[in-house]
């Protein structure tokens, strides 16, 4: 009854939250008594409140009060002890020496302006360079265990045999660039190159089948995903307020240093939407968990989906996928890598040129470049045209011209 009128949705602020069902406690809760996990009625959210042992904690529970309020918190050595008796994980001797060097570090991230997203992502890289063994503040240790590092299943939390790809690496060796300058240890920072691999673009019908098998909430997400080409981040921050149903189109807040932008949507994705709950005020309520939590639903899903219908590819798609998707077939629609530019936000036009080599890997021999040229003066036969699968391409003379492959 208490957690009913008491507990608020760390994501909406909304009221109407219930219980659903326990959690086993983590290896650095405080306790080893059952977690409850909690639930949004109004938007699916799902948390859960512990209070942790050790501060490399990536999870999103309690871990949501602020890194300052966790360095104040920090749990002495002899309670530690008493629940490592207790079979709960012991900390290391690196992760003891390292601890509090790692709170003062995020806390200067976050007074420097970095979002939440980025102390989590410095926070798992620490968390993995400990388990591989590597002392953060001995730069020598930190080089061999990235060196060394392997590849974590994420179901089973269990270290593969297979090695950390190059990109991964060398993300990480800039994080500890960061990370040895904020402490003032000289290094030389490790150079890996980056890996050449060609993305996986699906076909629109396997992301379509991959649509129509999913949740409903993570289904609108998705299609949202495809008519945009937008980052998992940028859609898991939208608002209500953020889209204009009148004109089909919604604003995106932009991630990683893109530019914002405003996309048009399918009358499909609207119809979508508007079957969506939103009882909070349009200006504060957001329609979606954060893009963690949905990536995780997502993989389920999907899993589940490829099964059942036999389908393998669809087991390929992530969510970075639908955005290799879009720079794609807007290239082949257009051949305007400046428009494709525009499409995903990107501000430097290198991003965007892998669109063209991509395009041409897979159009090349499976689509011609003819088409059905159609001319519209009304609004009428413009929309007509549409309907049929006719895009605008340009005006001339006054008179409106539509194409489509032939």
């Amino acid at each position: 009854m208490e957690s009913q009128t008491v507990l608020k949705c760390p994501e909406c602020g909304s009221s109407h939250v219930f219980k659903d069902g326990l959690r086993k406690a983590p290896s650095n809760a405080l306790s080893n008594e059952p977690i409850q996990r909690f639930r949004c009625a109004d938007y699916g959210h799902r948390w859960s409140n512990h209070i942790v042992l050790n501060v490399l904690d990536t999870h999103k529970t309690n871990s949501r009060v602020g890194a300052q309020e966790k360095a104040k918190n920090m749990i002495p050595t002899q309670e530690i002890q008493t629940c490592a008796e207790k079979g709960k994980h012991s900390p290391t001797e690196n992760e003891l020496k390292a601890a509090p060097q790692i709170e003062k570090f995020l806390i200067q991230l976050e007074n420097d302006g970095r979002k939440q997203g980025t102390t989590l992502n410095y926070r798992k890289m620490f968390k993995r360079l400990l388990n591989a063994g590597a002392n953060l503040l001995e730069p020598e240790s930190c080089k061999a265990a990235l060196a060394k590092l392997m590849v974590t299943d994420p179901r089973t939390k269990k270290i593969t045999e297979r090695p950390v790809r190059d990109n991964t690496k060398k993300s990480m060796a800039s994080m500890l660039d960061v990370w040895f300058k904020f402490n003032g240890i000289a290094w030389k920072k490790p150079k890996y190159r980056d890996d050449s691999e060609v993305p996986f673009v699906p076909t629109e019908t396997d992301i379509d089948l991959l649509i129509a098998g999913l949740g409903k909430k993570l289904s609108i997400f998705c299609q949202i995903l495809k008519d945009t080409g937008a980052r998992p981040g940028e859609i898991a921050q939208l608002k209500w307020s953020d889209i204009d149903f009148a004109q089909r189109k919604v604003s995106i807040k932009a991630e990683k240093g893109s530019n914002s932008r405003i996309r048009p949507l399918t009358e499909k994705t609207i119809e979508m939407v508007c079957n969506l709950p939103h009882n909070l005020p349009y200006d504060k309520a957001r329609m979606f968990a954060n893009a963690d939590d949905m990536r995780g639903n997502f993989f389920m899903q999907k899993k589940r989906l490829a099964k059942q219908i036999g389908n393998s590819n669809i087991q390929k798609i992530s969510f970075k996928t639908f955005r290799h998707w879009k720079g794609t077939t807007e290239q082949h629609k257009t051949k305007d890598i400046y428009h494709v530019k525009t499409v995903l936000g990107h501000k430097s036009i290198k991003n965007t040129e892998k669109y063209i080599h991509l395009e041409e890997m897979i159009y090349e021999s499976t689509v011609n470049d003819q088409f059905i040229v159609k001319v519209a003066d009304t609004m009428e036969a413009a929309i007509k045209l549409m309907e049929v699968g006719f895009e605008y391409h340009a005006t001339v003379e006054g008179h409106q011209l539509f194409r489509k492959r032939a």
